[in-house]
């Protein structure tokens, strides 16, 4: 009798799951190395890999969060907002691509301005959102940063710009275009006044906005693998019919050619903008002196500069 039970059982002792309650478990395979990671260590490493150090976009949130000393950021000129001059329409309307970023982004353009303490420096302070249309610099982007370099201007602040950006906004034509000379005219008046801008690139800088603010900080600092420049790799090479080195256009290529003065990583960022902010702090007006003097081996100009050079690899900080 026992033995016949076992074939008139209502339903097997082993359970079956018929369905994945679980989604996404934390695991990721890493856009650089292709090795299996968790989120929780991209959390815990500044959104980077732990692995090959791959640099990960990051959220305006995130960013302000790693750079800014706590509870100090208060964000400006909230109230300009972008509109649709042209009633500009292709695929969608323009107003319609703005209203779908704001949803996405939670924000309401691709640059948030403010002022800030970055290790107890009093700092003027721009970030930019590649998530927002591709981090598109439109005319509220550059009359935000315009009137940020302005208020940096009255209140004898430093401004440090982290450039994330896809170029122009082709939606707005000519207002967006007119924005690289309205930023680098008032990054004009901020070096007459005496006052440091340091530019921080990030993945991917490009367009107008590599063609104005991003290439005029006293100090530009990149973090690792970022794109920067003006046109991306694959129209020069289309356009030249060549195959540009390896390597090309990203920050650690550029610094061997001048371009970008040092390459940071994430972790090092806040560090390493606070020291620049004191450097330039601590430096004095330099006095009138006579050409002979300026050109000489023993002038201040000449000893400034290694100093500075000195200090901008590394030593020490």
């Amino acid at each position: 009798m026992g033995f016949m039970n076992l074939f008139r059982r209502s339903g097997p002792k082993i359970k079956v799951q018929s369905s994945k309650k679980d989604g996404f478990s934390g695991w990721l395979k890493c856009s650089g190395c292709s090795e299996i990671i968790h989120a929780n260590e991209l959390t815990e490493n500044f959104n980077t890999c732990p692995k090959c150090n791959y640099h990960y976009r990051l959220t305006i949130a995130q960013r302000i969060k790693n750079l800014v000393d706590d509870n100090t950021f208060q964000e400006l000129f909230t109230h300009i907002k972008p509109c649709d001059p042209l009633n500009f329409e292709d695929l969608e309307k323009y107003t319609d691509r703005l209203e779908e970023a704001c949803r996405k982004t939670g924000r309401d353009e691709a640059v948030c301005v403010g002022v800030c303490q970055i290790q107890g420096n009093p700092t003027a302070l721009a970030l930019m959102d590649f998530s927002f249309m591709g981090g598109s610099m439109g005319s509220v982007v550059g009359e935000r940063l315009t009137r940020l370099i302005e208020h940096a201007i009255q209140k004898s602040l430093p401004v440090v710009i982290l450039s994330a950006s896809g170029g122009a906004r082709m939606q707005e034509s000519i207002h967006s275009l007119m924005q690289m000379a309205k930023t680098s005219s008032a990054l004009g008046k901020l070096s007459k006044a005496g006052l440091p801008f340091i530019s921080v690139i990030t993945n991917p800088t490009t367009g107008g906005v590599t063609a104005s603010f991003a290439s005029l900080g006293d100090v530009i600092l990149a973090e690792p693998g970022a794109l920067f420049g003006f046109t991306g790799p694959r129209v020069i090479e289309r356009t030249f019919g060549k195959k540009l080195p390896q390597g090309a256009q990203l920050s650690e290529f550029l610094q061997e050619k001048g371009m970008v003065d040092i390459v940071v990583p994430r972790k090092q960022l806040k560090e390493k903008i606070a020291f620049f902010l004191e450097f330039f702090r601590q430096e004095k007006p330099p006095e009138k002196k006579s050409l002979l003097q300026t050109i000489t081996a023993e002038s201040e100009p000449y000893a400034k500069f290694k100093k500075f050079l000195a200090l901008a690899v590394g030593s020490g900080r």
